[in-house]
């Protein structure tokens, strides 16, 4: 399978979304694909020129199943996201050399790997997130000095079989994410300079879910706004991914809020559904749904939407992990945070009052503060008011 994705598919800025009754040599290495993460049957002898070109109802369950258990949206169709999964998932630890690459970052379930491990002996490697980079090359680094290996943070043979003679240093838990979780708290309670980035979905030529005139894209700008208003109040620096004439790419977000070196990331959205009865607030922060997280990403999902919920008596959906480039791309906690659907009755029409939007902007305000606070100061669910405002 090495290779034949990306040879066929080309790059992910040209590919076109596969699915049900899509046909051609980019499907039979999907198919490829699939098989050889046991997700298909094999072959049985049939030439991979019959019928493997054609996107059959066996390749949509095949790719929903992995979609569920990477984390990704669950639709049955391959897109870029779903593309660059089927990609990566083909590397095993030991298939190539591994090492940091500023330029085009090496990326895999072998990169996976490697940071476990490497977290799993007591070494800082980053967030478990298939992307080799600084953090993960200075761990690597940290290991081979300690274990008398020459310490170029590249992951060659020698240091594979060193990583293999030795067993867990570390149980109960990752240190590293503990560690990123308490540096919050003990940073202090105050949000003066802390660096906060509010994404507000969509934008540009991109409204994204809409009811009559009412758009996703607006709604979320307005939300933005208010949160940039509140944060910016309690003293701390906000900066919005976008205006209204822009739609920039996920790329395009994460490296902007990579770039400002934020210590939070909240994406904003609205849903819409074909059931009428699809209604509530929904967070997603990183995580595989198997043990790799994002520890504050999660706290802060959960805060937030609990926040939300509390304030607005808008139905709690609960927090969920994802593999988003998204939330995978962001070097800080990030969360996405659902507000509502457009297509329910009341969602929607507590969405277009404008004091509910505060009342959110409210709860976003009151969740980033409580990220900071000891627990022996946390306030209750509902609760929490900046001092001084009313």
């Amino acid at each position: 399978m090495s290779g034949t994705i990306e040879g066929t598919m080309g790059s992910e800025n040209s590919m076109q979304t596969l699915g049900p009754g899509s046909r051609g040599p980019a499907v039979a290495d999907v198919r490829a694909a699939l098989r050889s993460l046991g997700l298909l049957p094999p072959a049985d002898g049939v030439p991979d020129d019959v019928g493997a070109e054609v996107y059959d109802r066996a390749t949509e369950l095949a790719v929903r199943h992995f979609q569920q258990v990477r984390g990704l949206s669950v639709d049955g169709r391959v897109g870029e996201e779903t593309y660059r999964a089927l990609s990566e998932a083909r590397w095993s630890l030991g298939d190539r050399l591994l090492h940091h690459d500023p330029e085009r970052p090496v990326r895999g379930d072998d990169v996976t790997n490697l940071q476990e491990r490497l977290l799993e002996l007591g070494y800082d490697a980053g967030r478990a997130d298939g992307i080799f980079g600084p953090e993960t090359e200075t761990g690597l680094r940290t290991f081979q000095r300690d274990y008398g290996l020459t310490a170029d943070g590249t992951c060659g043979p020698a240091t594979l079989r060193a990583l293999r003679q030795l067993g867990r240093k570390v149980t109960g838990g990752r240190p590293q994410l503990l560690r990123q979780s308490a540096s919050f708290v003990d940073s202090g309670p105050h949000l003066i300079g802390r660096r906060i980035v509010v994404d507000p979905g969509h934008g540009g030529d991109d409204p994204g879910c809409t009811h009559g005139e009412t758009t996703e894209a607006d709604l979320v700008l307005d939300l933005a706004s208010r949160i940039e208003g509140q944060l910016a109040a309690a003293g701390a620096t906000v900066y919005l991914t976008r205006g209204r004439h822009q739609d920039p790419t996920p790329a395009e977000r994460t490296g902007f809020a990579n770039d400002a070196r934020a210590d939070l990331f909240v994406s904003l959205h609205l849903e819409a559904h074909g059931s009428e009865h699809a209604r509530g607030v929904a967070s997603y922060y990183y995580g595989t749904g198997s043990g790799t997280s994002s520890t504050v990403g999660e706290k802060f999902a959960d805060l937030v939407r609990r926040e939300v919920t509390a304030r607005t008596g808008m139905l709690d959906l609960g927090g969920h992990p994802k593999t988003w480039d998204l939330l995978r791309m962001t070097r800080m906690p990030a969360v996405r945070l659902d507000c509502g659907y457009l297509t329910h009755p009341v969602d929607r029409l507590l969405l277009l009052d404008a004091r509910v939007r505060s009342s959110v902007a409210s709860a976003v305000l009151a969740a980033v503060q409580r990220l900071f606070l000891p627990a022996d100061a946390d306030p209750p669910t509902g609760t929490f008011v900046l001092p001084g405002r009313v």
